[in-house]
């Protein structure tokens, strides 16, 4: 396969995930933006999405004042921001567009819907659009472009170069959205297990459709300790970092396989995996939780440029 094809789909893949992530974060800031302060003092959990979203200083330059409707605007419409939902799925549809006899007809249509949906978003009354609203399609669109190709691609290594670039983005995305969880800080170290911390947890839980499936493996009682365990080290839990990690090793692995050659790529994903293997819960909290998942996000662009060097070099498809 050629490195610009492989490019295209490994970029689909990671603007659709980026897209998927953004409607999720919006989801975490309105909810915990509707507690009450108890603590006193200021307090505002759209500054943790900004945050957590690694865009505060461009919006900041923008738009100055960490408000609602003018982080709804960045985050989901502005074209300005490369990380926005619009530019995500326009960028998509563009990378699809280019290696058009790459994909089926069910994920070119997926993706063509999306960008035609996008622009009827565009040209309505913002009043008429709830966040809401925003969120849910941003969510089920996500899922039909993925569904249609798990559906119907070929699992060549143009499939192989399509989920790293997903398993990359996720991990990515689940380490951003955990952090949130960080920036929202609670008001005294009391409230650490009261019922605004065990919220704040649960929010967290169902922006990332994951409520069910904490509950099958850890019970009703939610903890960080817990949270850690599902969203870090349980290879189960589809979001977290070991999964990600191993499904990208994975796929490396078979494209060393179907080339008949390792590369510094697998040797990356073989690290970052092995280093999670060998850490425990208690680790990230002495390192710090928010430290941790910096330095997890660090690692995974880190191993998405060796990728990038190895297979896909020569095409430009900047963050």
């Amino acid at each position: 396969m050629l490195s610009r094809t492989a490019a295209n789909l490994f970029w689909i893949a990671r603007y659709i995930e980026r897209a998927e992530t953004n409607a999720r974060l919006l989801e975490v800031g309105a909810r915990n933006a509707l507690l009450p302060n108890t603590g006193g003092g200021y307090r505002n959990e759209w500054d943790s999405v900004l945050a957590a979203s690694g865009t505060a200083s461009a919006f900041r330059d923008k738009y100055g004042e960490a408000v609602q409707r003018n982080i709804e605007t960045h985050m989901f419409f502005d074209t300005d921001n490369p990380s926005s939902i619009a530019s995500c799925i326009t960028g998509a549809r563009e990378n699809g567009r280019i290696v058009r006899t790459a994909l089926t007809g069910q994920v070119w249509d997926a993706l063509n819907t999306a960008f035609q949906e996008l622009q009827d978003f565009a040209r309505t009354e913002r009043s008429r659009l709830p966040l809401s609203d925003l969120t849910d399609w941003t969510l089920r669109t996500t899922s039909l472009i993925r569904g249609a190709g798990l559906a119907t691609q070929l699992r060549n290594d143009g499939y192989d170069f399509t989920n790293i670039g997903h398993y990359l983005e996720r991990a990515d995305s689940t380490a951003r959205l955990l952090d949130v969880k960080y920036y929202v800080l609670l008001p005294e170290v009391s409230f650490v297990g009261s019922g605004l911390d065990n919220y704040q947890w649960r929010t967290l839980l169902r922006a990332m459709s994951a409520q069910r499936a904490f509950s099958w493996v850890y019970g009703g009682e939610i903890t960080a300790s817990k949270m850690v365990d599902f969203f870090v080290f349980n290879p189960m839990s589809p979001r977290s970092l070991m999964s990600s990690a191993e499904g990208a090793l994975s796929h490396l692995e078979r494209l060393a396989r179907s080339y008949g050659r390792s590369t510094p790529a697998q040797n990356a994903a073989r690290a970052l995996v092995e280093q999670l293997q060998r850490m425990t819960i208690e680790d990230v909290f002495d390192e710090g939780l928010h430290e941790f998942l910096t330095r997890i996000v660090g690692e995974v662009d880190a191993l998405a440029s060796v990728v990038s060097g190895t297979y896909l070099s020569g095409v430009a498809r900047c963050d």
